[in-house]
């Protein structure tokens, strides 16, 4: 390996980009040098980066390199490189044939994935490709042993026979089903005589069993192939869904990344295996470069972005200050947002085009939000992206006839100056931008809105409204990646970078209330010099599974020395000198009964507990009295790129102390525009300077314009910039908000106040998640979260969970009405009963009302399902019952919380009298559902508060005028749909009819008024009693509507609801309800899309299965077939309608509950058969493994079929099946009813039929040509922050 290089060479930093290639040369004798290329530019070169480093050394030898010449690399110190390659062959779906090689039963694990549909309301719905070409399923089968069938005299043999050995973790595993070798060397070999050369390896549990897949490895690698991906080697934790997408991206990414660094060294002479002392390294997706023959594609998806996290760390913090900094990198399509407090913060699953990534990846979080953002006025409202122009045909000042965007915003308000960008737009690339096309649209887009609102805005008013919404966009994310951690906003820099970014940057932080954006002289190309300050690392974890002692903190010590040897040998072979190399260890912490784990720093003192218990304070706001588990051991060995001939940074903070202060002088202003500023309602002469020409300590206050050579930084009126060294910092002086008037409707703050509402909802639901104990609440989100006007109507409701969607109005409404002149600040109210607005028990409601000087001004609520509330023989959703004392405990209206303090006693009271009644049973579980309660509580405080903090922005009278303007809003796009339906049909009667299992009708006739746009939606003609009906019709309303719109009381405001009472839809205030959350609403959603002919049925359930063993519970709900379309085809293995709820791991559901997953597919054939064939149903199926088991299983859909739709054949039915082992080996196949409750034995078998999704349009029919649908847009980043937001879009 290369020895220490000299310090007289260069050292080179690349960021290659999806348009333009970054290249930084860096000479202590020559200073730096920056080349920006196009990526692909065939005409003039092959490869970017090799391009960019002849460019560089031609600078610094001062002569001249043909292009055909090999580049010796004598004379380079380094070359540090981050690239897009893995990212654009992942988005592209352009990666390596491969075949996936699973454990048997689980062959469609990846396509069914977590079993949620990527968006909630779309009923086409696409799920990602897989990436796999082929599947084949290995006889082969382990399980972490359950407790309780651990043998008692310490053999290692089960009562079965089977083996046990002990796993990584320290577990013992139970080998059911030894690896069959010969059937797998032939299963390989016929891949590889099939032309396969990748193959990804995902057995289950072999995180911490790995023996099985090691030897599949072995066999495949001495057959000959030379791509094989095994998920143990990779990341050894648990989960396997996230391991085995983990493990195909691996495979499919691989080879392209090794055929891209063999292209990459023929450019150099010995193709860089030359023993010069030039070290080739690669920005890994966690922050670290790695030797480039060891980068692999798993871990370079996020290779360009990290270097911008390091370059902004590097240079936007200081230790002396310690000030946090908010990362703001805005480019082309989109943002990224991150946040550095002293040390990179990493994710350890997260989601890029689609596909699940388990390994460590900085945090960083993406929003659709960028230059090329597309401008929409749509449902009255101002819209920014998701869409972008991309490069072509590009921003419509590009000339190329592109649309508008927020790149032209900017053009337009004076922003750019155009003479200071280059003559490359037009056809023929050589013309400036376009000032008067840009102007010219927008004129006409005014004209548009005006004439629909009846306004006088102006074109600037226009444009600049839409750049307020687009900073709002890119606002959301960074105020909920902060004060989801439990770090106040305010309290953070902004680091501000990307080719956008100073042109946004100080009026961002000006929304978020943070005082000061440092911009570094490389702020465009900081990812390219993020390489040069990088350090080398590699990351090493195995599985755990000890609860946290200092006894078992001992034990672990031998381990962790391992890996810390194993971590430092790595580097070494890097050729990274020992003597530098530093190791950190972490723990990976959890509650026991919790799935949130932390992973936690090892402290000074050689302990975690303590820095377990402050992160979980400060992310979730309390600590328990609960054992700890250690999921997983890691460490991370560094060797510091700055002792490896790195950059050292300048400090900011000491120039700020320093220099001396210089006022910005008129005449060094080069020229002026006249920039349009919200500030001074009007345009405003602006001077605009040129960063080179100003020395350090000048400071220039706004308004101005300060260009370098690749960036545009506005700073506005309150602004002011003082120039450092490396830097310029900018106090953004938070100045006064325009004041809004309640006379007319301004759509620019109607589009912000709508923005403003969703995120307190939004915000409320984080709180919730963080401060909740219960699996339900905090890992399956299965909660909502609301905020509601003085009159109880809603305002705007966080897409949680669809069915509680208008459902929970009714129970503000309720409240408000039962109390009405009684309430005073400080009272909480909770209710479940569905009479007063509930949907079944489980879903509890808190509410409380937000007070303004004495007066009610708001309320907010949040609504969270308690899995265990008591109820008949313990179940809270028993199958059977018929009346509501059944179903657990029920609260009509109780007071929670009165004067600021929480009647704890009453509510204790409440859950054990749910076990007073005949053949019922109290909570188990009442602590828990006590602090869910304190959770939700928590989440309406918060909410209140920012209510309040609304009120402080734009005062009281301002914030409920928008509040009614929003829901006007929603009742205007409702009653467009309505009339629009009416005119499309021929005024024809809309009317459907669907059955329950039992029989029971719904029926649904809709009376559209086509002049007023009103509905009247009759229920009249279905059955008697069981609840959830407005739910349904909003959910439903904003599918068919299909665009973006608020969702609040605005949405049903047109329709006239008939409901009989007494029926499923409206029973009786002593019904059971408990299925009516689940089937009815189901059932309720069929029958609306049958009425407006949208779609074929679904599988029209939600599939609950729920099991309780002991003290332990288990429940989820099972995915099925949806509903085919006129233009499309259902889609397979998926939830539908108004559940989204994620399931549960196979790994984690075995670890966790006596169950043993034996098959989890996709049922071939259970779809509809037509012109597009219906979605299929899936079979799931559970071995027990211990006795004491009591099982429910709520379904519909077995008896009658899913309909199809103009000719499109039905859906098959579902079915629950119980093998029973009978005394003589052989199992009993047993066909239970609809939704049975039953008591299985050891090692007997459940299986789950679910129903599949109707066809629509006759199978004789000749499908009509349909254009392509977009891919949208696609997030390179989803880190913590994204992956939530998409969690609550899906649930």
């Amino acid at each position: 390996m290369p020895s220490a290089p000299p310090r007289d060479r260069v050292r080179i930093a690349i960021d290659r980009g999806g348009t333009f290639t970054d290249c930084l040369g860096i000479s202590d004798s020559k200073g730096n040098v920056l080349i920006k290329l196009l990526s692909v530019d065939p005409a003039n070169y092959s490869d970017a980066p090799t391009e960019g480093i002849r460019r560089i050394l031609e600078w610094f030898l001062d002569e001249k390199l043909p292009r055909s010449d090999l580049i010796d690399t004598s004379c380079i110190e380094w070359i540090r490189m981050g690239t897009t390659v893995a990212t654009n062959a992942l988005l592209e779906r352009k990666g390596e044939k491969h075949a996936m090689v699973i454990t048997k039963g689980f062959r469609d694990l990846v396509d069914i994935g977590n079993q949620t549909r990527p968006n909630l309301f779309q009923l086409a719905i696409k799920k990602p490709e897989v990436l796999y070409s082929k599947v084949v399923e290995v006889d082969e089968r382990v399980v972490v042993q359950w407790p309780d069938n651990i043998p008692a005299d310490g053999s290692m043999v089960t009562a079965e026979g089977d083996e046990l050995v002990v796993g990584i973790s320290g577990e013992p595993v139970r080998i059911i089903t030894p690896l069959d070798v010969p059937a797998l060397t032939a299963q390989l070999q016929g891949l590889y005589d099939e032309g396969f050369r990748s193959i990804a390896i995902v057995f289950m549990h072999s995180y911490t069993y790995q023996k099985h897949e090691q030897i599949a490895a072995e066999i495949a690698r001495k057959i000959g192939f030379p791509f094989v991906s095994v998920s143990s080697e990779l990341q050894a934790m648990i989960r396997v869904v996230s391991r085995a997408n983990s493990t195909t991206a691996d495979a499919y990414l691989t080879p392209e990344i090794r055929k891209y660094l063999a292209n990459f060294a023929k450019g150099f002479k010995g193709e860089l295996k030359e023993d010069n002392g030039c070290r080739v390294s690669f920005m890994q997706s966690d922050g670290s470069l790695v030797d480039f023959r060891q980068f692999s594609g798993l871990k370079a998806i996020l290779s360009g972005p990290a270097g911008g996290v390091v370059g902004y760390a590097q240079t936007s913090y200081d230790e002396s200050e310690a000030s946090p900094v908010v990362g703001f990198d805005m480019g082309g399509t989109s943002t990224d947002v991150s946040r550095y407090g002293g040390s990179l913060e990493h994710s350890f699953e997260s989601v890029t085009a689609g596909v699940t990534i388990q390994c460590p990846q900085l945090d960083i979080n993406t929003v659709a939000a960028g230059g090329g953002s597309k401008l929409f006025w749509r449902n009255q409202m101002f819209v920014v992206g998701p869409d972008s122009a991309g490069a072509h045909p590009g921003p419509a000042c590009y000339r190329k006839g592109g649309p508008l965007t927020v790149t032209d915003a900017n053009l337009f308000l004076g922003r750019l100056h155009i003479d200071s960008f280059p003559k490359i737009f037009g056809p023929n690339e050589n013309e400036p931008l376009d000032y008067e096309v840009t102007a010219k649209l927008f004129q006409e887009l005014t004209d548009t809105i005006n004439a629909e609102i009846g306004g006088s805005l102006t074109a600037h008013e226009v444009a600049c409204g839409f750049i307020n919404v687009a900073n709002e966009t890119m606002a959301r994310p960074i105020r909920a990646l902060t004060e989801s951690r439990g770090f106040l906003t305010s309290g953070h820099n902004l680091s501000c970078f990307g080719g956008a970014g100073g042109q946004h940057a100080t009026a961002i932080a000006s929304t978020l209330g943070i005082h000061n954006v440092i911009v570094h002289k490389y702020s465009s190309v900081l990812s390219a010099y993020g390489m040069a300050l990088a350090d080398v690392a590699v990351d090493d974890t195995e599985p755990c599974s000890e609860i946290y002692s200092s006894e078992s903190l001992a034990a672990l010590q031998p381990r962790l020395a391992a890996l810390r040897a194993k971590s430092t040998a790595s580097l070494v072979a890097q050729g990274i000198p020992e003597s530098i190399v530093q190791t950190e260890t972490f723990l990976n912490m959890r509650y026991q009964g919790s799935d949130t784990a932390l992973m936690i720093l090892e402290d000074a003192k050689g302990e975690f507990l303590e820095g377990f218990r402050e992160s979980h304070r400060r992310e979730f706001s309390f600590i328990l009295d609960k054992p700890i588990i250690i999921d997983d051991i890691r460490v991370r060995a560094t060797g510091s790129g700055a002792k490896l001939g790195g950059v050292a940074p300048r400090s900011y903070v000491k120039d700020l102390a320093a220099l001396p202060r210089v006022k910005v002088a008129a005449d060094q202003a080069f020229s002026s525009n006249e920039v349009y500023f919200e500030e001074t309602e009007g345009k405003v002469a602006t001077p605009i300077y040129r960063l080179s020409e100003l020395v350090p300590g000048t400071v220039v206050k706004g308004p101005a314009i300060i260009l370098d050579a690749t960036q545009t930084l506005v700073i506005h009126p309150a602004n002011v910039a003082t120039i450092l060294v490396d830097h310029v910092f900018i106090d953004v002086g938070l100045g006064p908000r325009k004041q809004l008037g309640t006379d007319v409707v301004d759509p620019i703050a109607l589009s912000i106040f709508g923005n403003r509402f969703m995120s307190i909802a939004d915000r409320m639901g984080r709180t919730l998640q963080r401060t909740a104990v219960s699996l339900q609440i905090k890992e399956r989100l299965d909660f909502s979260c609301a905020i509601f006007g003085p009159d109880a109507g809603l305002v705007a409701n966080a897409p949680h969970i669809p069915v509680h969607l208008g459902s929970m109005q009714y129970a503000i409404q309720y409240q408000a009405e039962l109390h009405a002149g009684k309430l005073k600040e400080g009272d909480i109210l909770v209710s479940n009963h569905p009479t007063a607005g509930g949907t079944h028990l489980p879903d509890i409601t808190v509410v409380c009302p937000v007070f303004e000087n004495g007066e009610i001004v708001f309320y907010v609520a949040a609504r969270g399902h308690h899995g265990d509330i008591g109820g008949l023989n313990g179940q809270s959703m028993p199958p059977d019952s018929a009346e509501i004392w059944q179903e657990g405990a029920s609260i009509m209206s109780t007071m929670l919380v009165s004067n600021g303090v929480f009647n704890e006693k009453e509510i204790v009271e409440i859950f054990e009298k749910a076990g007073t009644y005949e053949n019922c049973a109290a909570s188990r579980r009442i602590q828990d559902n006590i602090s869910d309660l304190k959770a939700q509580c928590a989440a309406c405080s918060q909410g209140a508060a920012q209510i309040k903090g609304l009120f402080q922005e734009y005062g009281k009278e301002v914030t409920q005028f928008y509040m009614r303007a929003i829901r006007n809003n929603a009742e205007s796009s409702v009653r467009e749909f309505f009339k629009k339906t009416y005119a499309e049909r021929g005024g024809r009667l809309i009317h459907a009819i669907d059955h329950l299992d039992d029989g029971t009708p719904i029926e649904l006739t809709v009376d559209i008024d086509p002049e007023t746009g009103g509905a009247k939606w009759d229920f009249t003609g279905t059955g008697l009693e069981a609840a959830v009906c407005n739910s349904a019709i909003i959910y439903c309303l904003r599918t068919l509507i299909g665009t973006d719109m608020p969702l609040n009381a605005g949405v049903l405001a047109p329709v006239e609801l008939v409901v009989p009472e007494g029926t499923i839809l409206k029973p009786s205030p002593f019904a059971a309800v408990s299925s009516g959350n689940t089937e009815t609403s189901q059932r309720t959603c069929d029958v609306i899309f049958k009425a407006f002919e949208a779609c074929a049925a679904s599988q029209g359930c939600m599939n609950v299965f729920h099991a309780n063993y002991k003290s332990l519970s288990y429940g989820e709900t099972i995915c099925g077939g949806a509903g085919a379309g006129k233009t499309w085809k259902g889609q397979s293995g998926v939830h539908i309608n108004m559940t989204n709820t994620r399931i549960t791991d196979p790994e984690v559901l075995e670890k966790r509950f006596p169950l043993l997953l034996r098959e989890f597919t996709i049922r071939e054939g259970s779809g509809g058969v037509g012109l597009n064939m219906g979605g299929n149903g899936v079979h799931r199926e559970f071995q027990v493994l211990c006795d004491g088991l009591e099982v429910v299983v709520i379904g519909e859909r077995r008896v009658t079929q899913p309909y199809g739709m103009h000719g499109g054949g039905p859906g098959q039915r579902g079915c629950t099946y119980w093998l029973r082992q009978m005394p003589d080996g052989t199992r009993r196949k047993i066909k239970m009813k609809p939704s049975p409750f039953f008591k299985p034995s050891r090692d007997d078998r459940i299986i789950i039929h679910t129903p599949g999704g109707g066809a629509y349009g006759s199978p004789d029919e000749k499908a009509a040509p349909v254009e392509a649908p977009s891919k949208g847009f696609q997030t390179r980043a989803n880190g913590s922050v994204i992956q939530y937001m998409q969690l609550q879009e899906q649930n």
